[in-house]
């Protein structure tokens, strides 16, 4: 039933991916970035530094969900032993550091402005440096140990112990007394952000999905060259 994530069987279809993805990423990119710098309006209380949001929004929230697909992905290998989903694990995690380290970056340059700091010890921001910390370990792991199957389930353990960190960023603002304001976009239709804002934010999150893909259908197409060399080696 896993026969069809056999990485030999869609190794042609990782090459069409890319090719689709790299012909249109800069038209939605162009109209992204429209939208975000010239079409949305200035923030009647922060300026034009809310346009900083466009980045940090969906960096963290790429972040969140690359690192509670790795988690879910752990669980499945210690279920099912598939070293397919090692390679997309191992696949998706550098993209999910990148993204953590923008959002805090990002995060730092709009504080500066709206908080009057670049840095302050806000429950959001110290459990954002966490996640990215569990990120560097289970980079490493798989980097480092040896022998290989040892670094898999050192690495799933991390992930798995590491996922208990997302739902305490997540509601860090309503536990705590943080700098950060709740949540402005929920799934239950009560977001109070305005439309001329939501649009290039998904725009914007758009842009930035079809980027992972892109960078993840590079890795896992590395990730599989790598084991089919070290399978030739072998014989």
């Amino acid at each position: 039933m896993f026969d069809v994530l056999n990485p030999s069987k869609i190794f042609t279809w990782i090459e069409k991916l890319i090719k689709f993805i790299n012909s249109i990423f800069f038209i939605l990119l162009l109209v992204a970035l429209t939208f975000a710098l010239i079409v949305s309006p200035p923030d009647y209380l922060q300026g034009d530094s809310v346009r900083i949001m466009y980045i940090h929004v969906p960096s963290s929230w790429i972040g969140l969900a690359s690192f509670t697909c790795i988690a879910l992905i752990s669980v499945l290998i210690f279920i099912f032993k598939m070293k397919n989903l090692i390679l997309i694990a191992k696949s998706i995690a550098p993209i999910g550091l990148v993204f953590t380290c923008l959002s805090i970056i990002t995060g730092s340059i709009w504080g500066k402005p709206t908080w009057g700091t670049w840095w302050a010890w806000d429950a959001r921001i110290v459990s954002m440096v966490v996640l990215g910390i569990f990120y560097i370990l289970f980079i490493l792991s798989n980097k480092f140990i040896e022998p290989e199957s040892k670094a898999t389930k050192i690495s799933c353990i991390i992930a798995i112990f590491g996922f208990i960190n997302i739902p305490i960023i997540k509601y860090s603002v309503e536990w705590w007394n943080t700098l950060h304001q709740p949540a402005s976009i929920k799934i239950d239709g009560t977001s109070s952000i305005h439309s001329s804002m939501l649009m290039p934010l998904v725009f914007m999150l758009l842009v930035f999905l079809l980027y992972c893909a892109l960078i993840f259908l590079m890795k896992y197409k590395t990730e599989i060259i790598r084991i089919k060399k070290k399978n030739l080696k072998r014989i």
